[in-house]
């Protein structure tokens, strides 16, 4: 059987990094004498990238900006999160033990994500992780977003692999809707940022901690063998 590939959505699926994501939006936020976001509810607005959570945070403080505008606070948001990217942000627990087991069971890695390449990369060489990954791939590698199913496709590709035995992991609609557009079994973690229960995405597993994604995902890959 070919080396099955595992395809890991990053932020509220690899790494809990709402602790920098929410301080630098209400940064933000402060300097255009706007009022912060609860993190709590700030939380779940993460997912999609930037702009979105911009957007979100925005609403959430009834204001209303131009599309102008919102180009503006995105590129005075990445100036700003760049140099802080790892500053709070941390692995989910037992992030590396289960990467250790997929390794051991023949498993190519891989990231999907909404995040920028160049700060998805960064994010992870920062925190000793980046070399785990044959592939990283974000939101303007291939010019596209997630949930468009050819993004996930083309992360496959770039690992080495085929999507007849690839796993993907995320904690979103976004990440389950993308697998299943591509017709690749999908995990979710119930640990993310999603607005919806975990347990209502409609993945094919659902696990609470890193610790139950090795057998989770060599699960899945038998079943299609």
């Amino acid at each position: 059987m070919p080396s099955p590939t595992v395809v890991f959505d990053l932020d509220g699926t690899l790494i809990d990094t709402a602790p920098d994501l929410i301080d630098t939006l209400n940064l933000i936020l402060s300097r255009h004498d706007i009022a912060p976001v609860a993190f709590d509810e700030a939380r779940p607005m993460i997912g999609g990238g930037v702009k979105p959570l911009l957007q979100r945070g925005l609403a959430a403080q009834r204001v209303q900006v131009s599309a102008t505008e919102i180009d503006r606070l995105y590129a005075e948001y990445i100036e700003v999160y760049a140099p802080r990217i790892a500053q709070h942000s941390r692995p989910f627990p037992g992030l590396e033990r289960a990467l250790d087991a997929l390794a051991e069971h023949g498993c190519r890695l891989a990231v999907c994500t909404n995040k920028l390449e160049w700060l998805a990369v960064k994010l992870l060489k920062e925190l000793g992780l980046a070399q785990r990954f044959v592939a990283i791939c974000g939101q303007d590698t291939f010019a596209m977003r997630k949930p468009d199913p050819d993004m996930l496709r083309l992360t496959i590709a770039r690992a080495g692999g085929d999507t007849g035995h690839a796993v993907m992991v995320g904690d979103s609609m976004t990440d389950v809707a993308t697998a299943r557009a591509a017709a690749v079994p999908v995990i979710a973690v119930d640990f993310g940022y999603t607005d919806i229960p975990a347990a209502k995405l409609g993945a094919d597993r659902l696990i609470s901690h890193f610790d139950a994604l090795p057998e989770a995902v060599m699960a899945l890959v038998t079943a299609r063998a």
